[in-house]
């Protein structure tokens, strides 16, 4: 199988010579989104409370706009459902924004049970239908069910900080992936012009 960056320039996925001309932005927003990950993971609490006090503004804003939809569009026979969904979304916000810590943790609570019911059922799946690549499922499981009991046995208390760290990871990963967009991206220019 060919690989994208081995195509020549007419086949190329839609977008990439946009890349290709301005390589060095993305290799700048990775370099950015990875560092603000590190900070993140060292400010793991401060990365949770600010993702709850977020999540919150966002539900409330969102209900609040479909509140003024429901009775912008009252004569509609979506009327009511508009307008309690916009109480439940308004509603559940100002709940996250008045008590973020217990939301973490509840969060993290869910979090925890969906990593211990995914690596579980990895697990099993791996050693019972045996897929062509069943030691990447079974690796996929172990972890999970790793992290999962990880969580579980530091909860409540892990839960000021695990989602923050989720997040740092995450801009982690992100950054370091348009770093390697910008990085193949100008090589795949550089070979093409010589």
């Amino acid at each position: 199988m060919e690989s994208t960056f081995s195509r020549p320039l007419d086949v190329m996925p839609l977008g990439i010579n946009e890349v290709r001309r301005h390589w060095g932005w993305f290799l700048a927003l990775g370099v950015l989104m990875a560092l603000i990950g590190i900070v993140a993971l060292g400010w793991s609490f401060t990365t949770t409370m600010v993702s709850m006090v977020f999540l919150g503004w966002l539900l409330v804003c969102s209900g609040a706009i479909e509140v003024a939809h429901a009775f912008w569009k009252r004569k509609w026979s979506g009327f009511f459902l508009d307008l309690l969904a916009g109480i439940l979304y308004g509603g559940i916000g100002f709940l996250i924004l008045a008590n973020p810590c217990t939301t973490a943790v509840t969060l993290t609570f869910m979090v925890a049970v969906l990593l211990l019911f995914g690596g579980v059922y990895r697990l099993v799946a791996a050693v019972t239908l045996q897929p062509p690549h069943e030691y990447f499922v079974f690796l996929n499981g172990a972890v999970s069910l790793l992290l999962g009991l990880m969580i579980w046995r530091g909860w409540p208390f892990d839960g000021l900080w695990v989602i923050g760290l989720f997040v740092g990871i995450d801009m982690i990963f992100n950054g370091l992936t348009l770093v390697m967009l910008a990085l193949n991206t100008r090589k795949l220019s550089h070979t093409q012009t010589a």
